[in-house]
């Protein structure tokens, strides 16, 4: 579909809304015409003419709605050309081998993403200035090639003027989303205000002795929900309707990113990029905010630019996450088709001989990444938590972190002795328990299946057995961090290994072994909790030896 029918077509779907509004501004006002004709008077023909007008005001307040919003800039650090001048040169070239000019910003983001702008005016039909952001991590993961392909595809979109068409599908979404915000707000006040009025006149009657009915805003507000309804239904089409023509918009952009940068280097990138998506949404939840709940964050500059490492490091897992690309989009609304259908039309093009080419890093284009990467945190974290401590490495991030979450943890176990003694558990209450016969009669106060509830002795047991060794060996490990006596093994390719006191293992064996054995002792059928009491430190769940001489007690008329 050539830029002039998309635009028709992006026309047509915006008429759609102001079709649909008049018809129902007219509806309304055929009420009141109808109420004057037929001559209705008194207080319920006034109450359904302002209803009627109360109903009008969202859906003109739509129709005229003037100026869509301004577009805002994500959280981002704007490049000048002094600042990166080889990704600025790159920039210009890839635009200049698309036949187009090159953006006038670009915008360094934290995201796996890359996209373009372009601010037109008088719904596209004048062109504006353009905006290129690209994120950080992508640089950091694509090389130089694919980076070439990326910038292509963008491109395209300029070339076929889907930047500036946007504007029309833009407008018609901006407003349809403004009506139905306004219904369901009006809605929303009148649940309030019914919700409030009806819980003054259950007081009143509680007050007198009464029995108070209950709240009940089931139907209110139900008019502005509907019209609500009725505009999502519209808007659902309209996204429907004009993603379709997006996602060709895409297939037409992948072919201009094969003739600006080749086939394979296209191929790979559009491959690489979920991996990428996949592998920076685990670096951030496992490692970047692994301090937050202690405060605490990697070494400056390290929040965005420890992904990198974690890159290199799982190379391997990365690799088998690369033969398996999304064959579906990711909604129904998704603006993208599938990246395998993708990447099927592109690796079904005529070899060009171009292979990929300039396969330095990225990253490398940046003056100082390092730099860039302490600038993005900067721009992107809130004041909070730029002002939590850094540490000096990432593993002691990691026993920072892990020290805080292990002896803040409530387990089941916490949980269902407490429930059983009513005070506070602790570790010696766990042990004592199991000495004196009581931890399964404690067990029945955990969460349960209904196959466990059912179960009864050794069966019972059986099941419970290894929710309470996870419980056990938190509340265990919780004891050696509260000494400083635990430390965890930090790794970039797999996960953190906790580390015993070396002393803990005793003869021959190591200090994991040991703790391993001794948990499983105590939970035997024939518990034995000596073996864990000898791995702990003393203080931790051994009272006080009574001293040799007990002191004399004084006598309280000599003193």
């Amino acid at each position: 579909m050539g830029a002039t029918l998309r635009a028709l077509r992006a026309l047509v779907l915006l008429s759609g809304f102001y079709l649909i509004s008049l018809v129902l501004l007219a509806a309304l006002a055929g009420v009141d015409v109808a109420l004057f004709h037929w001559g209705l008077r008194g207080i319920g023909a006034v109450k359904i003419a302002i209803v009627t007008v109360l109903l009008a005001v969202p859906v003109v307040r739509g129709m005229f709605m003037l100026r869509i919003p301004a577009p805002e800039d994500p959280a981002a650090v704007e490049v000048g050309e002094a600042d990166e001048p080889r990704l600025w040169a790159l920039v210009r070239e890839v635009a200049e081998a698309s036949g187009t000019h090159a953006p006038a910003r670009i915008l360094l983001t934290p995201d796996v993403n890359a996209s373009v702008r372009e601010d037109a005016k008088l719904l596209g039909l004048r062109p504006g200035p353009r905006t290129l952001t690209l994120g950080v991590p992508l640089l950091t993961g694509l090389s130089e090639a694919q980076l070439r392909a990326v910038l292509g595809h963008e491109y395209g979109h300029f070339t076929a003027g889907d930047t500036r068409l946007s504007a029309i599908v833009v407008r018609g979404r901006a407003q349809i989303g403004r009506v139905v915000e306004q219904f369901h707000a009006t809605a929303d006040g009148k649940v309030a205000d019914e919700r409030e009025r009806q819980e003054r006149t259950a007081a009143k009657r509680m007050a007198k002795g009464k029995k108070a009915r209950e709240v009940d805003t089931r139907h209110t507000g139900a008019l502005y929900r509907g019209m609500a309804r009725l505009y999502t239904w519209y808007a659902k089409l309209y996204l429907r309707a004009s993603l379709s023509t997006a996602r060709g918009q895409e297939f037409a952009a992948d072919l201009a990113a094969a003739r600006i940068a080749g086939r394979d280097a296209t191929a790979s990138a559009l491959r690489e990029i979920p991996v990428l998506s996949a592998a920076h949404g685990f670096y951030l939840d496992s490692y970047a905010t692994l301090g937050l709940p202690a405060r605490t964050l990697p070494p400056r500059g390290q929040f965005f630019g420890g992904f990198g490492a974690l890159l290199t490091a799982r190379a391997g897992e990365l690799e088998k996450l690369r033969a398996g690309l999304p064959e579906e989009p990711e909604s129904r609304y998704d603006s993208h088709p599938p990246m395998a259908e993708r990447v099927r039309r592109i690796e079904a093009l005529p070899a060009d001989g171009r292979g990929t080419e300039g396969d330095a890093p990225a990253l490398a284009l940046l003056t100082d990444p390092e730099r860039t990467q302490a600038a993005l945190e900067e721009a992107v974290l809130t004041a909070e938590a730029l002002g939590f401590r850094r540490t000096t490495d990432w593993p002691e991030l990691l026993n920072v972190a892990m020290a805080e979450g292990i002896t803040t943890a409530q387990t089941p176990l916490h949980r269902a002795l407490s429930a059983y003694t009513g005070r506070p558990a602790t570790l010696t209450d766990v042990l004592d328990a199991i000495d004196e016969g009581r931890l399964w009669r404690v067990a029945e106060r955990l969460p349960l299946s209904e196959e466990a509830a059912a179960a009864k002795g050794r069966a019972f047991r059986q099941f419970l057995r290894p929710a309470l060794g996870d419980s056990l060996r938190t509340m265990v490990l919780a004891e050696f961090s509260a000494r400083s006596l635990l430390s965890w093994e930090f790794s970039w390719s797999r996960a953190a290994v906790v580390r015993l006191p070396g002393a803990a293992g005793g003869a021959g064996a190591s200090p994991e072994d040991a703790f391993e054995a001794a948990v499983d002792a105590a939970l035997a059928d024939v518990p034995d909790t000596a073996p864990l009491r000898a791995l702990l430190p003393p203080t931790a769940v051994q009272p006080p030896e009574p001293p040799e001489h007990p002191p004399t007690r004084t006598d309280p008329a000599r003193t």
